[in-house]
């Protein structure tokens, strides 16, 4: 018999979508602030409702069925248009109290939250804000269970159901210690550049080789990478106590000091910075808010 809406109980969906999270009674009962069998009970009249099994047990928890899948993205979405529903209208920043959920490479730390933090910093004190790494593979479920409400990635690492907004594009310059011997002109010369030692970030994959050898390559020349680190901000560091070279993103490089800013001799392909963010908090006015806040600060970067 198919359900009747007048006869449903919505918080039901509420305990569906958190075991289609949790992929377990266990962890939903947590999350839910309700006891085992108690969730145990809900699921049965869930099976009712729905006529189908929604999960079934695995070695680990339970899998949800192809008919609890294709309710996932609904009732996900459908919980967000009732909660929004049910908050005051209108937001007043200089008075929120919410806490923000950032993901973001330390480029992106660096060069879009320090601005931003600034600035919000200044209009809405009393907004926390949680940064961390970004973890692609993870992402897309971090952004679903809310647990980053932003993130600030490069096209390839935003799924395509997400929103997104382009911050803004980037290129690459050529950066040493303000006293190199290589730091007296504008740019150098290929073969120059190619002859001294470099030091690159690598956050995954291969250490020594990126975007520039990739370049480089095409023109039949190599270049020499003798140190690889995990963090543009460390580079920093390195490249002030050394001869070493760096490749680094123009917007990075212009609010580093200490350092001389050459154009490299070849053209290496930037990339694009974007924001992405699920459609969970999409409505949402404070989040409407944040983010007006971040593409305005992005809009005014150099």
């Amino acid at each position: 018999m198919p359900t009747d809406i007048r006869t449903f109980d919505l918080n039901l969906l509420k305990a569906l979508d958190a075991l289609l999270d949790e992929r377990s009674v266990t962890g939903a009962a947590t999350r839910l602030s309700l006891t085992q069998p108690a969730v145990s009970g809900i699921l049965t009249r869930l099976r009712e409702h729905f006529d189908d099994p929604l999960f079934v047990r695995a070695q680990r928890g339970i899998v949800p069925t192809l008919r609890a899948l294709d309710l996932a993205v609904p009732i996900k979405q459908l919980l967000a248009e009732i909660e929004g529903m049910l908050q005051p209208q209108g937001f007043d920043p200089a008075t929120a109290t919410m806490t923000l959920n950032v993901a973001a490479t330390d480029y992106a730390l660096r060069v879009v939250m320090v601005p931003f933090l600034s600035a919000l910093r200044v209009q809405a004190p009393d907004i926390r804000v949680a940064v961390m790494p970004v973890e692609s593979e993870r992402l897309p479920i971090q952004l679903e269970r809310g647990q980053v409400d932003l993130a600030l990635v490069t096209p390839a690492s935003a799924a395509p159901d997400l929103h997104t907004r382009l911050l803004f594009d980037e290129r690459y310059v050529c950066l040493m210690r303000g006293d190199h011997p290589d730091a007296g002109g504008e740019q150098l010369s290929l073969d120059r550049f190619c002859a001294l030692d470099h030091a690159l970030v690598s956050y995954s994959g291969d250490p020594f080789s990126g975007p520039t050898d990739r370049a480089l390559t095409a023109l039949g020349r190599a270049r020499r990478v003798t140190l690889s680190v995990p963090s543009f901000l460390v580079l920093q560091d390195f490249l002030r106590v050394s001869d070493l070279i760096a490749v680094v993103p123009r917007k990075l490089a212009n609010v580093t000091s200490g350092l001389a800013v050459l154009e490299p001799p070849l053209e290496i392909p930037g990339f694009d910075k974007i924001a992405a963010w699920h459609e969970r908090t999409h409505r949402d006015a404070g989040q409407q808010w944040v983010r007006a806040l971040l593409f305005e600060t992005c809009d005014a970067l150099v």
